[in-house]
């Protein structure tokens, strides 16, 4: 891969995220600057140390793309070609197309995810999952990757399209034959999922937390008034009624307790960041 890459790109920067072979060494026989990770932290933080990197040498085109063999490097320059002709600020290398034969785990996959991430971020984008891209500086100095694991993909998206950030997508071949992609798909998947989930409840706390909190709360009074009307009438103390009606009012509570606390918080973050740009301009 490194090998290939140098053809199309001025610099190479690997991040060896904690691994036990010799992936440092041969990449920096290579000629490759390598930045190591003690331990493995995953993906969002992989390209966190990268972003970091590549503004820190004045790079002004940024490629991330994965070591597994899954893209082709020869396609880098149809990545950055919408970057170069300065039609877009982040590109895309789209893997989910008629040319490519991705396994139907894979394609269910990635397609429901990248559905997920559009309705999150209020965007049109066809293989949000991609980690072949392109970025021009402007947008890594807007962007904050801030998941850790493989939900990052969605959350760059996400963040990159709340900065106004002009996203497009150029159409690639991608290999999941031998030597290819070696990611679990349930992992990817449900590390994607929680990302999501976490996001929309940072976002959106009331309708997310608080609807159902209310639903909890309800379906507890119900068995609390079931319970008192069984006793009433036949004197039996239901115990599994009574459970169920404190339960549910007691995680009901605590689920509009945390939509509040997340609905103060996030617009009290709002409020700040809003003050902070008014000062600095």
């Amino acid at each position: 891969m490194i090998l290939q890459t140098q053809k199309y790109v001025d610099k190479i920067i690997v991040c060896d995220d904690g691994s036990n072979d010799m992936t440092a060494e041969i990449a920096e026989s290579l000629g490759a600057t390598v930045i190591r990770h003690d331990r493995n932290l995953g993906k969002g933080a992989t390209l966190r140390t990268l972003f970091e990197a590549s503004l820190k040498i004045g790079a002004k085109t940024i490629v991330t793309i994965d070591a597994d063999g899954q893209h082709d490097p020869k396609e880098i320059p149809v990545v950055i070609r919408p970057l170069l002709e300065g039609i877009a600020d982040v590109s895309i290398g789209a893997r989910l197309h008629d040319k490519n034969n991705v396994p139907a785990i894979r394609q269910f996959g990635n397609r429901f995810l990248t559905l997920l991430t559009n309705i999150g971020s209020n965007q049109k984008v066809n293989d949000t999952q991609s980690g072949f891209r392109a970025y021009s500086r402007k947008a890594l100095e807007k962007i904050v990757v801030r998941e850790e694991g493989m939900g990052a993909d969605s959350q760059i998206l996400i963040d990159a399209n709340k900065n106004n950030l002009r996203i497009t997508e150029s159409l690639v071949s991608v290999n999941y034959g031998e030597g290819g992609s070696k990611r679990s798909p349930l992992r990817h998947f449900s590390n994607v999922i929680l990302s999501l989930v976490r996001y929309a409840a940072e976002k959106h706390p009331l309708p997310l937390l608080g609807f159902p909190g209310l639903i909890a709360i309800g379906i507890g009074l119900l068995y609390g008034l079931l319970t008192l009307t069984i006793y009433t009438t036949s004197k039996q103390f239901i115990f599994a009624y009574a459970l169920l009606s404190v339960g549910g009012m007691l995680m009901g509570a605590f689920l509009i307790l945390i939509a509040i606390v997340l609905y103060v918080l996030t617009n009290m973050f709002r409020r700040l960041r809003f003050d902070y740009i008014v000062e600095k301009r």
